[in-house]
């Protein structure tokens, strides 16, 4: 069978590896503390409002402080909550065991596994391969991705497109091989476009060129 880095086959069972890492509840809530560092940054200016009011009021400073501290702290937790809810689902494998001809299979997130499924549950694959290609002079290399939608009985999964910068034509073969017994559909699709060059602002030079004109009559 084909192989590419995205499938790996263990001893028990072949992988679609998606994002590697740790997994569990306690991995996702540790990574969404991390990211939700962000959240008081980004409220940064209400917060600072918040300040400025209580500082035109006559409040002292130390109350001052401690309100934002409060605040900020509260802003830190929601986005905490708000990160480690919406990370729980995200899909980082999937398994299909036995590693030969899988009779089961599995997906693995965030927060830590589904439980395992009959292969049949799968009725389709769909991988979609875009590719950005630079225009003429433009320095910056062509962006490739990868999106994949899983669909099966009850319910379709998309995971976050990924960057690729394998085959996919590879990965789809290899992902058919594993999958034909089961009967399960993979289809690519490969879209192909170009970044768009960076225009002037063609109105903002003739509204300049115009006013240089007009003040030098």
């Amino acid at each position: 069978m084909a192989t590419d880095p995205l499938l790996r086959q263990g001893p028990d069972s072949t992988d679609l590896v998606l994002r590697a890492g740790p997994t569990g509840p306690v991995w996702n809530a540790l990574t969404s503390a991390r990211s939700a560092l962000l959240t008081p940054l980004a409220l940064g200016v209400p917060t600072l409002l918040v300040a400025f009011c209580m500082a035109l009021a006559g409040a002292r400073a130390s109350t001052v402080f401690v309100v934002v501290g409060v605040i900020a702290a509260l802003e830190y937790l929601l986005g905490w909550l708000t990160m480690a809810f919406s990370q729980a689902r995200d899909i980082l494998r999937m398994e299909f065991a036995p590693a030969g001809v899988p009779a089961s299979l599995r997906l693995v997130r965030s927060a830590g596994p589904d439980d395992w499924l009959p292969v049949d549950t799968l009725r389709e694959v769909r991988l979609t391969h875009k590719v950005v290609e630079p225009y003429e002079g433009d320095r910056k290399p062509a962006l490739s991705t990868l999106a994949l939608e899983l669909l099966l009985r009850g319910s379709n999964e998309r995971p976050t497109p990924l960057p690729f910068n394998g085959d996919p034509q590879r990965l789809a073969d290899a992902l058919e091989a594993l999958l034909a017994p089961a009967a399960v559909v993979v289809e690519l699709r490969t879209e192909r476009s170009t970044r768009e060059e960076p225009r002037a602002n063609s109105a903002w030079f003739s509204g300049g060129s115009a006013s240089a004109n007009s003040g030098g009559g």
